[in-house]
């Protein structure tokens, strides 16, 4: 009895001894497909807990089992009929777990996708003194073994349980079980292909070998104690991954009808979360982005019923749309029609030749970057910005800083950035808009700067010192001083190369580049013009006798030692009050009530224009229409024809001097010392709107296609052009507005409160919108796209042509004696009229005459060609008003006693 006891007892411990438990666990990863690389399937680590006195836990890793790869497809696969050959797979499928019989636990690579932590994260056993470490605390690496050691040691420890079973109680009591110690195994790959696999569901079609089973076969039905469990139990899910290389052969052998039922067959028997899956997978892959499939006529009519801010969402759909939409001329075209921003066509290929060139000295974009939007659709973003944030922005960024002391600011112009204005108290002055700072203070003129122009770095002013100045903008150096007026320079222009039609003296008419090179043209009250030759950055300096007030006159100067002077431009009998020139034309209006047209580069003069019955304050350039515009003390608009000499037009309506002109490609806009403002057409001269707020003589005002802002006495008003309605006020309760000036986003306004004062506004959105885009258009539409290289290789080319038209006839005006320098300047104080600073308003853009055989001018770049630019009519019903005549050419008569008679020295011009 003692002895069956203790044997049942030690049939127990041995029992207890052997029992094996297995536990794992798998936490889930997302990894990326690879879907060129080979499958595996990796299993959880196998945890064996033997309890004798102690627990003892031993962990074992598994490596990766390979998992048979897919076979190749027989033909090359067309992408356009195999659109899923190559679809990326969800997360969800590249990597998933399967739990297999017994509760072991495996993860599903498809590719090999990085190592994947299968250990608990549950607590670790430990006691007093000692603690099971972790994987990732040990550094020894080499604990993985194979499936087939696995197996191998699953064997002999079934063995050697079986053998203690039967031995029964001839084992010693005292003698433990052997515990062999596991050996560190670096990780095997098990390779299995599908012919080790278990038998298919269905036949193979390569025929293939009966499958050789790795897995032992059944313990012997009579043991009597539980076995330990072996590191995976092969069920359906293993049999389908071993087979799956066979089925997608078989699959693929299919006809498209049978394929079609089968994953119909498939699909119907699928519970949700798996068609959810597929649609996934499916829905991106057979979308169709139409866009970028039909042509691109048929885009363009499509996106052309969509408005504004949806083209504006769509283009953030994806890259492919936004370049779609960003480059499509013909689209914003007849957007900005639709919209009313559209202005004819000429300031559109203009600023589409700006962004062109500003494209180009840039450089290529950046590889990978988007491509570059249509300048038509930076147009269309500008003139939107201008429109709706000027007239709608009621709280616009403001900064307020003084200037000039309390002197009069004379002249203010805005360019690159950069606010210069000038005064009578001699200075020039540059600012940054954005700080108010004072960047630059020019020194140098010995009287009161009244003309000022600017391109790129240089800036020309004139001065009652008679002497014209060529400043550096970004060192502040005086470059050159030209002498040679012998009274004050009252107006100047900067004439830029452009593409005009002339007609030469045979009546042949040509298209060319004038003039070659950049120009200046003043105006002075000794009654003449003059033309020089813009100096580039880098050319000989030149200084007049007395330029830097020591002992000498420049009005002493002998034009013939200026390299750069061109022309002398004698005819007035007055002082020249205004000028306005584009190209090869140039015209003037003077206090002697004529307006006159001249060829600047063979200084001729075209037309004499007499009509205006008092003197001349105003005229503008219309190259477009071929008109010119001038205004006079009488209170008439007169509207010239620059190809017969005929006056068109005379608009009527103001009571008083008519001291301000300005042109936009639909409006143009006079004002006067009436305290009104009035809109004319320059296509018919009809009357549009009258702005009539003001209390004073309108001092200074500058409009566009939008707006119109006004200064006088105590305000500076804003108006809609398009209705003449009043918007706002954006300065009241001061003493005057001296000068307004507007670009793009910024507004600066020159007044008088107690002292001088320049106030700057920004009508940008609020900060951390993106106004990049936001180009302003300058004031005539006139930009500085030509680099000096241009101009340099143009000048070299045309060298001999230009001189031809140098040759000029010697004057036959007769000499009048040296008059005194108090005489010369004695009508600076006279008033005519309200006195009043010059606002220069330039025309738009260079003509382009509508000819029916001559083809329309394109806009191309980056190998996109743009729609051709629309014509401007040129043929206008214009009725000839009573009164006004065509004057041919005419001797200057003799006028002692006008007090700023030019004193002639030498007709003989360079």
């Amino acid at each position: 009895m003692v002895w069956d006891t203790l044997s049942q007892l030690e049939l127990r411990r041995v029992e207890c001894l052997h029992r094996l438990e297995c536990r794992s666990s798998s936490p889930l990863t997302v990894l990326t497909m690879s879907p060129n690389q080979r499958p595996s399937l990796v299993l959880a680590p196998s945890v064996s807990t033997t309890k004798v006195v102690t627990t003892t836990t031993t962990t074992t890793t598994y490596a990766p089992i390979p998992l048979p790869s897919l076979p190749p497809p027989s033909s090359p696969k067309d992408p356009k009929l195999y659109p899923l050959l190559n679809a990326a797979l969800p997360h969800s499928l590249r990597q998933f777990p399967i739990v297999f019989p017994g509760g072991t636990r495996g993860i599903f690579r498809d590719g090999d996708d990085g190592d994947y932590d299968m250990q608990d994260e549950g607590e670790v056993p430990s006691g007093k003194g000692w603690h099971i470490e972790r994987p990732d605390e040990t550094p020894d690496e080499d604990k993985l073994i194979g499936l087939h050691e696995a197996v191998e040691r699953f064997g002999k420890k079934r063995s050697h349980s079986n053998d203690i079973v039967m031995r029964g109680v001839e084992e010693p009591i005292n003698s433990p079980p052997p515990r062999k110690k596991p050996r560190a195994t670096h990780p095997t790959a098990l390779t299995i292909n599908a012919a080790a696999a278990p038998p298919s569901p269905l036949p193979s079609p390569t025929g293939s070998p009966p499958p050789q089973s790795i897995w032992p076969s059944a313990p012997p039905s009579g043991a009597s104690s539980p076995q330990p469990q072996a590191p995976i139990q092969p069920d359906l899910s293993l049999m389908t991954l071993m087979t799956l290389p066979s089925l997608l052969s078989h699959f693929s052998a299919l006809p498209p009808a049978l394929q079609s039922h089968v994953l119909l067959t498939f699909l119907r028997h699928s519970p949700l979360p798996v068609l959810r899956t597929l649609h996934s997978v499916l829905t991106p892959t057979l979308a169709r982005d139409f866009l970028t499939m039909l042509p691109r006529e048929l885009v363009s009519h499509v996106l052309s019923f969509l408005p504004f801010s949806t083209l504006a969402r769509a283009s953030r759909v994806s890259k492919a749309w936004r370049a779609v939409i960003d480059s499509d001329p013909v689209l914003w075209q007849d957007l900005m029609k639709s919209t009313k921003i559209w202005f004819g066509g000429e300031s559109e290929h203009l600023f589409s030749k700006h962004i062109i060139s500003m494209r180009r000295k840039a450089g290529s974009p950046m590889p990978g970057s988007l491509p570059l939007p249509h300048p038509y659709k930076i147009l269309f973003k500008s003139r939107h910005l201008t429109r709706t944030s000027w007239l709608h922005n009621n709280n616009p960024k403001r900064l307020t800083f003084a200037a000039h002391g309390s002197h009069v600011v004379t002249c203010l112009i805005f360019s690159h950035g950069r606010i210069i204005s000038a005064s009578d108290d001699n200075s020039i002055h540059v600012y940054s808009p954005i700080t108010g700072n004072l960047i630059r203070s020019l020194e140098g003129h010995q009287g009161g700067v009244w003309a000022l122009a600017a391109t790129k770095d240089t800036l020309v002013s004139g001065s009652t010192d008679r002497t014209v100045r060529i400043w550096n903008l970004k060192t502040g150096a005086c470059t050159h001083v030209f002498g040679g007026h012998t009274s004050t320079v009252r107006c100047l222009s900067i004439v830029k190369p452009e593409m005009v039609e002339w007609t030469d003296d045979e009546g042949i008419t040509r298209r060319e580049r004038w003039p070659k090179r950049p120009l200046i043209v003043t105006g002075s009250r000794d009654h003449s013009l003059r033309v020089w030759t813009l100096p580039k950055p880098g050319e000989d300096e030149y200084r007049c006798y007395g330029a830097d007030g020591n002992e000498g006159d420049p009005a002493e100067e002998d034009v013939e030692e200026n390299p750069y002077h061109r022309q002398l431009l004698e005819g007035h009998d007055h002082a020249v009050r205004a000028l306005a020139a584009r190209g090869r034309t140039l015209v003037s209006g003077s206090y002697d009530c004529t307006v006159r047209v001249w060829d600047i580069i063979s200084g001729q003069a075209k037309w004499v224009l007499v009509g205006h019955s008092q003197k001349v304050y105003s005229v503008v350039l219309d190259p477009t229409r071929d008109q010119a515009c001038s205004g006079s003390m009488d209170g008439t608009v007169r509207v010239w024809n620059l190809n017969t000499g005929e006056c068109m037009h005379i608009l009527v309506g103001h009571t008083s001097l008519v001291g301000l002109l300005g042109l936009s490609p639909s409006y143009l806009v006079s004002a006067a010392a009436d305290s009104s403002l009035r809109v004319w057409d320059p296509e018919t001269g009809d009357l549009k709107h009258a702005l009539q707020a003001h209390t004073g003589a309108i001092t200074c005002f500058q409009h566009d296609e939008f707006k119109v802002l006004s200064g006088s006495d105590g305000t500076l008003k804003m108006w809609d052009i398009r209705d003449g309605t009043f918007v706002r006020d954006l300065l009241t309760g001061i003493n005057g507005v001296w000068q307004v000036v507007f670009e793009g986003r910024w507004c600066v306004a020159a007044s008088n409160r107690e002292a001088t004062v320049l106030d700057v506004w920004d009508f940008s959105r609020e900060e951390g919108d993106d106004d990049e885009e936001w180009v302003g258009e300058p004031a005539g539409g006139l930009y500085d796209d030509s680099s000096d290289e241009e101009d340099e290789d143009h000048e070299q080319a045309d060298a001999d042509a230009m001189d031809q038209d140098l040759e000029v006839i010697p004057s036959d005006i007769p000499s009048d004696p040296e008059m005194k320098e108090d005489e010369l300047d004695a009508d600076e104080s006279e008033h005519d009229g309200p006195c009043v600073p010059v606002w220069e308003y330039e025309t738009p853009v260079h003509r382009r005459k509508a000819s029916s055989s001559a083809p329309k001018p394109v806009w191309q770049d980056s190998g996109l060609q743009g729609p051709s630019m629309e014509h401007i009519p040129e043929d206008m019903d214009a009725e000839v008003m009573q009164g006004s005549s065509k004057v041919p050419m005419r001797v200057l008569p003799v006028n002692d006693e006008t007090p700023t008679r030019p004193r002639v020295r030498n007709p003989r011009k360079r």
